[in-house]
Parts: C-alpha cells; sequence; structure tokens
C-alpha cells in the first residue's frame, strides 16, 4: 500500500526533461501516494499547474522563492496568487522566505523581507497553508512568521536546517518541520537531533528534488521516490518502523495540505 507523501520537490525542473517520462513511471512504482510540487516564480509557478493537471499524485504550490524576489512587483505577485484562488490542486504558498546564504546574487535583506511579509499577508488572508524556505536566515526568519502568521495560518519549514530548539520553539506555536535528505549525511547532527525529537505529528518529509539528494545516491539528481530513504532514516532515528513512519507523514501532509488521503 502506498504510504509515502513528498512534501516539497520541484517536479518541473528542466533537469528532468531528457528523462521525465522514465521519472514518472519510477514514482507511480514507489510508494508515493501524492507529492507537491513547489513554485518559485511565475514562470515555475505556471508549470506547476501544468503538472498538477497531468499527474494525479501531483498537487502544488505557489509563490516567489526569496532569492527571485529582485524583479518582483504586486502586479506579478497578484497574478501568482491568482493560480492559488479557485484551484483544488494549488494546496499552499511557497516556497516563500529568507536567504542570506548567497549575498553577492540575491537581493537585499530588506527587499526579500518585505516581499515575505506581503506573501504572508496575502496568505493569511486566503486562509492558506505557508511553506517557508528559511536558509542562514533563522532569527530574522522566525521573528517575521511569529509577528505575521504563526497561531493564524498553517505554516511549513521547508527542508529545517536549524537547531532542535529552535524546531521546538515552532512546534509550540504551531508549525510543521519537513525534513529531507540531509538527514541521511553522516554530519547531519542538527538534523538527526531534530529528527528524534520532534513530535511525531508535527513532523514531514520531502526530497528537495532535484537538489539534496540522501544517501546512498548523493551526488546523483534527486527524484521524488528517494523520500523513502529519508524516511527510513528517521525511522531508525526514532526507533520506530519505516511504515509507522511514512504512514504518520502521510497523514500529517494531507492534514497540512487540506488533502484528502483517499483510501
Amino acid at each position: 500500500m502506498k504510504c509515502l507523501f513528498d512534501t516539497h520537490c520541484h517536479l518541473y525542473d528542466e533537469r528532468y526533461d531528457e528523462f521525465k517520462d522514465e521519472l514518472i513511471k519510477e514514482i507511480e512504482a514507489s510508494d508515493i501516494k501524492y507529492l507537491v510540487d513547489i513554485g518559485t516564480d511565475i514562470y515555475t509557478c505556471k508549470k506547476v499547474v501544468e503538472d498538477t493537471k497531468k499527474y494525479s499524485f501531483c498537487y502544488g504550490t505557489v509563490g516567489y522563492y526569496p532569492g527571485d524576489t529582485g524583479k518582483l512587483t504586486d502586479e506579478i505577485l497578484s497574478e501568482v496568487f491568482d493560480m492559488y484562488k479557485g484551484n483544488e490542486k494549488i494546496v499552499a504558498i511557497g516556497e516563500i522566505g529568507l536567504d542570506t546564504h548567497d549575498p553577492e546574487n540575491y537581493p537585499e535583506l530588506d527587499v526579500q523581507k518585505k516581499w515575505l511579509r506581503a506573501q504572508l499577508s496575502m496568505a493569511r488572508e486566503l486562509n492558506a497553508p505557508i511553506c517557508i524556505h528559511s536558509r542562514d536566515a533563522d532569527n530574522e526568519t522566525f521573528q517575521i512568521l511569529k509577528e505575521e502568521v504563526l497561531g493564524k495560518t498553517p505554516v511549513l519549514l521547508h527542508c529545517f536546517s536549524g537547531s532542535k530548539e529552535l524546531a521546538a520553539e515552532y512546534v509550540k506555536l504551531g508549525a510543521m518541520i519537513s525534513l529531507g535528505g540531509p538527514v541521511t549525511f553522516k554530519n547531519a547532527r542538527h538534523s538527526q537531533e531534530v529528527a528524534a525529537s520532534v513530535p511525531l505529528e508535527k513532523l514531514l518529509i520531502e526530497t528537495d528534488a532535484p537538489y539534496l539528494t540522501p544517501v546512498p545516491f548523493r551526488g546523483e539528481i534527486n527524484k521524488p521516490n528517494y523520500v523513502e530513504y529519508t524516511a527510513r532514516k528517521i525511522a531508525e532515528l526514532r526507533n520506530i518502523s519505516y511504515e509507522e513512519l511514512a504512514n504518520a507523514t502521510l497523514e500529517n501532509a494531507c492534514r497540512f495540505y487540506r488533502i484528502k488521503n483517499e483510501k
């Protein structure tokens, strides 16, 4: 029985173009029941909408990634959010957030903050679940989310890389914590501590494919069906079975994204 939910991937990515049909067959043959295709700008959001129409297992999000906010306008953002309205297969706003990892190539932090707040405000008005990207910006992201949406609108911290203490603060305020391939890395102490400590009902799993490929495929292009390896590692860290971890995170994801889990 299918029991996995990849809560964050980029199925439209051009790196899959040469073997997309094969990839879809691999997904359909795997334990994956559902996945969420994540938009990052107006162009990829349109691709997400197309994918959700093509594949029954595919749902999607729309939003503006922090690294892409430099040329964002109110008009563009309004068009992106219109893709969410009235589309049952577009299930959240994301991925949105803050990223200071590459300051030379990313918009200034003040610009990122402006558009993060704008998207959070619009998502709150729509009562839409929110998928957050935060890299090298833990304190700034937490403060803005606490001010704007935590406790008011469902929030997911995608590929969480912070400490178990920060994860506990988020959980206290109602957020979900999602973990990906890095939890399988040997030096991933923070991710593994989070995997072991977050309450099971607040935990989600993902691939962020084609990025962040888990062991034993590290160095290759990531695929949504590799979420199984993340699930197995977290189950090991929590000392529970793979089936228990997979089924629990499937139910959690369906609840967060408001997707009916067809039996």
